[in-house]
């Protein structure tokens, strides 16, 4: 230390001086909040159970876990409610998928005889529409009224079965096949048997694709005024 610097301490109890403090380390920044991706319920409207089981692609994929393919075969009514599904697993979700794209090829178009990916996909339907279905019993329960159940718990195959024999009842009969509809709303694959008075029915819902338009329309108008 040089001559005649001066130093200064700040006393102690003991007469030590305090140490220095340790610097606030700064707060750490605030994570940015994760994404949230909506969820999508199962719809059960389009008026049969293959279109049902077609309408689970949109708008995002709703079968994506077992867990998702047993709540919509309970509630598309494929199984009496309370029925065990616990065989269900990733390679039911592939066949169902199969299924589902089968069904969507068949009715999203005119069949053309000749066009291959049509004949395959009706063939792979026909297919699983061979399997044996569930059988059903009717029981009593303890307040004695009858009740459908099942006569143990059905595999893969018999629940496809039900679901592609529901297909092959739309495709072959004439009065269900002159209703079919594809909504009307923009970007809206649903298709759906319209059995509405007059055949009418221009969209999957009104609440969502038919509000979607009247909103839009609306908004034409509102502009077409504007530019007046």
């Amino acid at each position: 230390m040089a001559p005649g610097t001066a130093t200064t301490s700040v006393p102690t109890r003991a007469g030590r001086p305090a140490p220095a403090e340790a610097p606030v380390p700064a707060p750490a920044p605030t994570p940015a909040p994760t994404p949230v991706t909506a969820s999508y319920e199962p719809r059960f409207d389009c008026g049969r159970t293959c279109l049902d089981l077609l309408a689970t692609a949109h708008p995002a994929e709703q079968l994506r876990s077992p867990d998702r393919l047993r709540a919509w075969i309970a509630g598309a009514g494929v199984v009496p409610p309370g029925t065990p599904l616990t065989a269900a697993d990733a390679s039911w979700l592939v066949r169902f998928h199969e299924l589902r794209g089968c069904v969507g090829l068949l009715v999203r178009r005119d069949p053309v005889p000749e066009a291959r990916p049509y004949e395959i996909a009706l063939g792979r339907v026909n297919e699983f529409a061979r399997a044996v279905t569930p059988a059903p019993r009717a029981v009593r329960t303890d307040e004695g009224a009858l009740v459908r159940v099942l006569e143990g718990p059905p595999d893969c195959a018999a629940l496809l079965a039900v679901v592609a024999r529901d297909a092959v009842e739309l495709l072959t009969d004439p009065v269900a096949w002159a209703g079919l509809r594809q909504c009307a709303g923009d970007n809206c694959p649903i298709v759906y048997v319209d059995t509405s008075r007059g055949r009418r029915r221009r969209w999957c819902s009104s609440e969502t694709c038919g509000n979607r338009e009247r909103v839009a329309r609306h908004r034409r108008r509102a502009a077409a005024l504007a530019r007046t």
